[in-house]
């Protein structure tokens, strides 16, 4: 991962930002702007709860810092199986979102880059395919269509018509059909103190 990052960074050298892996002191920052960003029902998401519990793909968890270094986007990818083939082989891909960007810095290129980055740390990683639920007119310029996804459902109520997917090998979504359901580790959860 560090020489892609190393590559976004020297490509955003002069930029008002720079895109990072995220670390453990973001999560608050995070947290934060996903609540602006998101409003107060984004843990009501089907989505929210493929990503429930879990932790993102090794390397895939991303920030864009503002030159002071805050964290002024995010986006992460989560470890999913894409339904299955015909012979009922499980497909592996990923889960983006969400996306966010600080309100003051829309329209600066932030979250293009964030997905970008993304994207291209995916490919790197092996990775075959991505799925997201979000505006078609806006991830449709990263190469991200409704029609990758047709025979695929989301756990709860979603929009058909926002259940995109991008192939990162050609291909790998062919007959791809069924529920999307979490593969990702598991968050380690706090040690439970007993009375004595």
């Amino acid at each position: 991962m560090a020489a892609v990052l190393d590559s976004v960074r020297a490509f955003f050298a002069h930029s008002i930002f720079t895109i990072d892996a995220e670390n453990a002191g973001d999560v608050v920052a995070r947290e934060t702007l996903l609540d602006r960003a998101m409003g107060p029902n984004r843990r009501r998401k089907s989505s929210e709860k493929i990503r429930r519990g879990r932790v993102p793909a090794e390397g895939l968890a991303l920030v864009a810092r503002d030159r002071d270094g805050h964290v002024i986007g995010t986006v992460r990818l989560w470890n999913v199986e894409a339904g299955g083939n015909a012979d009922g082989t499980a497909i592996d891909a990923l889960l983006l979102g969400p996306l966010a960007v600080d309100s003051s810095f829309e329209g600066k290129g932030v979250g293009s880059a964030l997905m970008r980055a993304a994207m291209l740390e995916a490919k790197t990683r092996g990775h075959g395919a991505i799925l997201l639920v979000g505006d078609a007119p806006y991830y449709e310029r990263f190469g991200f269509f409704a029609a990758k996804a047709q025979h695929l459902v989301m756990p709860g109520p979603f929009e058909r018509s926002r259940f995109l997917a991008l192939e990162l090998v050609e291909g790998w979504l062919e007959g791809a059909a069924g529920m999307i359901v979490p593969t990702g580790r598991m968050l380690a959860s706090a040690p439970v103190r007993r009375a004595a």
